[in-house]
């Protein structure tokens, strides 16, 4: 099924070349790998030919070492591969050492008989019926429930971005500042004439665009999914609409093609995830996904999604290896026959998200796990049921789509990550994890569940927590004696929280989880069962119902 993914609407030398002419019937897009990468002038200690500064800096953050993987593709046989009569030049990649390609079979012989060409595919095929562009659900219009404990900054969009912390995240001078972010969308119509959007360009914080579909840096056209998207993020008009991320900066990228459903979309997820990393970008949100292709182009099967085996899960691991924090919206296949998640989706080392409505529970079509090779699958969620977005026209509307609950977590992402710099893209993985509603039992509908920025925070920063009344840090929860000697706590509780039932979690200064422990009905002190504790600075999280406490103690 085509997938944007699939939301439903309720209410730079890589870059070079001139655009292929048109193709003839029996031409396809192909990709050509090549045998190496010897002779080649690019070299692993001149990175400034292939890497901004940026993305070098990102790198040396992380320590992470350059290889011959991020190397250009030599480009001697790129000019032979474009000098071989009826080839259509479209882009290259370093990651997989190969270029991508349009051609008749004929012409592909003559390419695969080059002596360095080890191996060629065909991305696409030409269809039995005109394609279908994605088919929207019917708008459910005219809502006129607004969030509960809306706060006007904020508008409709509240509601979103208080669940998963990024409301205490702002309040605590997290705004995205300083962080870049990649989108990768189906076009993005209105973006550079919505008032919510306009501090992107008055404040320069649109640092680049470009149309992978068409070869071209105009992206203010096609489907309007990805204004929808954006805006969760960066809309940043206080009283009417304020994303979760409004001072981050934005790199808008078409990769998806919604007339056509092949791996070409893949491709060109993979050459965009290239391009994000050679101009430093910190973060990649893609509400894209991919199971079914048009026909005469087979498709996916469950089988395939282990993580290394499709086109954009491979592209997506690769960008998580140099250090980008990748998000990728889980799927909308939840309650179809398919049900579980897309491409990339499954790839391992970085975060599908899934979709809840505003209590918390899972949206019913948010595509769930496991991987084909048992992983848990989504990792996170945020809000997708119902969710805040602008459209082009200005309005905002209500929408449905694990497309919205990937952008809105992506923002606070973006603030999390600002808030701790130093740590790396799998570190901020990590504690996000740690920091879920599910983190004690994860499972493959919600993954960890909902990520709390403040809740997050206190795990990444046990010395130093966050002093703000969104983690409802109360005098009268305290943990005694504190510091303590002995393996064990006694925890006081005040009244709003006796004879409630309590979930009690201890992690200690690295953030790993340390205690388990569930409570009904208690009144006096209770003593919490930590086992053998190392000297050190613990957190203990109290979770009643939505609400959250924490409190700290020292183990000497």
């Amino acid at each position: 099924m085509k997938q944007l993914v699939t939301s439903v609407l309720v209410g730079v030398s890589l870059l070079a070349g001139a655009m292929p002419a048109t193709a003839q019937t029996t031409a396809r897009k192909r990709l050509v790998y090549f045998k190496d990468k010897t002779e080649s002038p690019f070299r692993l200690d001149q990175p400034g030919a292939f890497l901004s500064q940026r993305a070098q800096e990102r790198r040396q953050r992380q320590n992470i070492p350059l290889t011959v993987q991020d190397l250009p593709v030599n480009p001697a046989y790129v000019s032979q591969v474009k000098a071989v009569a009826g080839v259509s030049y479209w882009y290259p990649s370093r990651w997989f050492n190969a270029v991508m390609i349009s051609c008749d079979d004929a012409t592909l012989a003559k390419v695969q008989a080059l002596p360095f060409v080890r191996q060629a595919s065909t991305l696409n095929r030409p269809a039995a019926t005109t394609p279908q562009p994605t088919t929207y659900a019917p708008p459910v219009a005219n809502i006129a429930v607004a969030p509960a404990g809306q706060r006007s900054t904020y508008g409709k969009a509240y509601a979103q971005a208080v669940q998963i912390g990024a409301v205490a995240m702002h309040d605590a001078g997290f705004r995205g500042e300083g962080m870049q972010i990649a989108v990768f969308d189906a076009g993005f119509p209105s973006v550079d004439k919505l008032a919510p959007l306009q501090p992107l360009f008055t404040e320069n914080r649109l640092a680049s665009t470009f149309n992978f579909v068409d070869k071209s840096k105009s992206v203010f056209l096609r489907d309007s999914h990805g204004t929808s998207v954006l805006s969760t993020m960066a809309a940043d008009q206080p009283g009417f609409f304020t994303g979760t991320a409004p001072k981050a900066t934005y790199h808008l990228c078409i990769t998806e093609d919604i007339n056509s459903e092949t791996p070409v979309e893949e491709m060109n997820w993979l050459v965009a995830a290239e391009y994000a990393d050679s101009v430093g970008v910190d973060i990649i949100t893609s509400s894209l996904g991919y199971t079914t292709f048009d026909s005469q182009v087979p498709s996916h099967t469950y089988a395939d999604l282990d993580g290394n085996t499709a086109i954009g899960s491979r592209a997506a691991d690769l960008a998580a290896r140099v250090g980008i924090l990748v998000l990728n919206s889980a799927g909308n296949e939840g309650n179809k026959e398919w049900k579980y998640v897309g491409v990339p989706a499954d790839a391992d080392s970085i975060i599908a998200v899934g979709a809840v409505d505003s209590l918390g529970v899972r949206s019913a079509f948010s595509s769930v796990g496991p991987t084909a090779d048992g992983r848990i699958k989504p990792d996170l969620a945020a809000r997708g049921g119902l969710a805040a977005v602008l459209r082009p026209s200005g309005s905002v509307q209500l929408g449905n789509g694990t497309s919205y609950a990937c952008p809105i977590l992506a923002g606070m992402t973006a603030g999390f990550w600002q808030a701790n710099r130093t740590r790396t893209a799998q570190e901020i993985i990590t504690l996000l994890k740690q920091s879920g509603t599910q983190a004690a039992a994860p499972d493959n509908l919600l993954g960890y569940g909902i990520p709390d920025f403040v809740r997050a925070y206190n795990l990444a920063n046990p010395g130093t927590p966050l002093s703000n009344r969104a983690a409802r840090t109360v005098g009268s929860v305290r943990v005694f004696p504190n510091p303590t000697e002995a393996d064990f706590v006694l925890l006081a509780l005040p009244a709003e929280l006796q004879r409630q039932t309590l979930q009690v979690r201890v992690y200690d200064g690295r953030g790993t989880l340390i205690s388990l422990q569930t409570l009904t009905g208690q009144t006096a002190p209770v003593s919490l069962r930590t086992g053998r504790l190392a000297a050190g600075a613990y957190t203990c999280l109290i979770n009643a119902g939505t609400a959250q406490y924490s409190t700290r103690f020292v183990r000497q």
